[in-house]
């Protein structure tokens, strides 16, 4: 599951509110209900194959998924005040929900836009299907509130789906300070068998828009410029966890090896959130180099750990990371400016400290229980005192997320 979705259920959970989380069911045999935490659960629906689909085939499972939780709610009792969409296929689920449940308000959360993606993308091959677009632009139409991570997604909400802005409520997205905290680079090191002088660290998936290319056409150019002896690694966590189905992977490392820096190239696939944050701390540097992020939570999370961040200058990032304080932004799809930014960084342990200390403080700002509280004085505009109300006698939010 998303780890917003999971870590805001729990969290409004831990508030007072009930919150069904419903998801389509992908794996046979998984238990419809599994507990989250006081007040929180998922509820997994079974509408269309019990695997992962891509989104755009989902479209046609949508009615039966709705039905689902319908069916649901009838079965169990519960009844629900307000649904909250995430992402688009969601939200249709949401205004539909919305007019079945009787007209309770909708909160949307896109999370990505698919009609900035198509601005950014460099191929056909990468703009997102008509579908999304058409759905978007509805769902913006009819949510009673709609939730931005940054002022720039907020603006684009309005710019690109035609949303009033007086519906629209920014609240970022958040970080586990506790699982996500300063440590020891040498123990980290040590334990994921890191010995290299200097490591840097990306961690996403490897598709085209979060700029892989460019990191690796930068550190041909630091190779260049006299780093060419240099005891250095760049490790790589995502992707698919089998790379022999992971076109990007390949892609990647065929490119690596052609500039010459496949043996500086670490690429570690997938691991679980918990295990993310020993890379970080183990990090000289994280970077980011994205062609567009809407926030940008690798980032946070690699500042909540007190690592040095260096990224692109674009989305959410520019609003995350205060530049020269929290971490260093460049200019995006600039491979010179990248390079020169990691150069400097590797050569001023002092700053890269200094960085890493007012990043690690910045993040506490942004910590989940922060994001609930705000949700709820969200909630509270549609739904006065939600946390309150004992005329509901069982869940009260409802929340959907594929």
């Amino acid at each position: 599951m998303n780890v917003y979705v999971r870590e805001v259920a729990r969290h409004l959970g831990r508030l007072g509110l009930e919150v069904d989380v419903f998801t389509r069911s992908q794996t046979p045999g998984v238990p419809t209900v599994v507990p989250l935490g006081p007040g929180a659960r998922v509820v997994h629906i079974e509408a269309g194959p019990q695997r992962p689909v891509p989104p755009a085939e989902i479209v046609a499972d949508l009615d039966e998924f709705t039905d689902g939780v319908v069916a649901f709610g009838h079965r169990t009792g519960a009844e629900y005040a307000l649904v909250h969409g995430h992402y688009w296929l969601s939200g249709l689920v949401a205004v539909e929900l919305a007019r079945r449940f009787g007209g309770v308000p909708v909160v949307q959360m896109f999370h990505t836009l698919g009609v900035v993606k198509n601005a950014l993308a460099d191929t056909p091959s990468e703009w997102v299907p008509q579908v999304r677009l058409d759905a978007e632009a509805r769902v913006a139409a009819l949510a009673d509130r709609i939730v931005a991570a940054t002022p720039l997604e907020r603006a684009e909400l309005a710019w690109y789906c035609g949303a009033d802005v007086d519906r629209v409520r920014t609240i970022p997205c958040g970080v586990d300070v506790d699982l996500f905290s300063p440590g020891s680079a040498i123990a980290a090191r040590a334990r994921l068998g890191l010995d290299a002088e200097w490591v840097l660290l990306f961690v996403g998936r490897p598709a085209p828009i979060k700029g892989l290319e460019i990191l690796l056409q930068a550190l041909a150019r630091l190779k260049a410029d006299g780093f060419g002896q240099a005891d250095l690694r760049l490790v790589i966590v995502g992707g698919d966890r089998d790379e022999g189905r992971d076109d990007d992977r390949g892609r990647l490392r065929a490119l690596a090896d052609a500039l010459g820096v496949g043996a500086w190239v670490d690429f570690k696939g997938p691991e679980p959130q918990t295990a993310l944050p020993e890379y970080y701390r183990a990090a000289d540097l994280c970077l980011v180099p994205s062609h567009h992020e809407s926030f940008g939570m690798a980032a946070l999370e690699a500042m909540a750990c007190g690592a040095a961040v260096v990224a692109s200058r674009v989305g959410g990032l520019a609003t995350t990371i205060q530049d020269g304080v929290t971490g260093v932004l460049v200019p995006p799809r600039d491979e010179v400016a990248l390079a020169s930014a990691i150069a400097s960084l590797l050569a001023d342990a002092s700053r890269r400290r200094t960085l890493g200390r007012l990043a690690a403080r910045w993040a506490q700002s942004f910590a989940w229980p922060s994001v609930a509280r705000a949700l709820v004085e969200l909630y509270d505009e549609l739904v006065p005192d939600l946390c309150r109300t004992p005329s509901v006698p069982a869940s009260v939010n409802c929340a959907t997320a594929f």
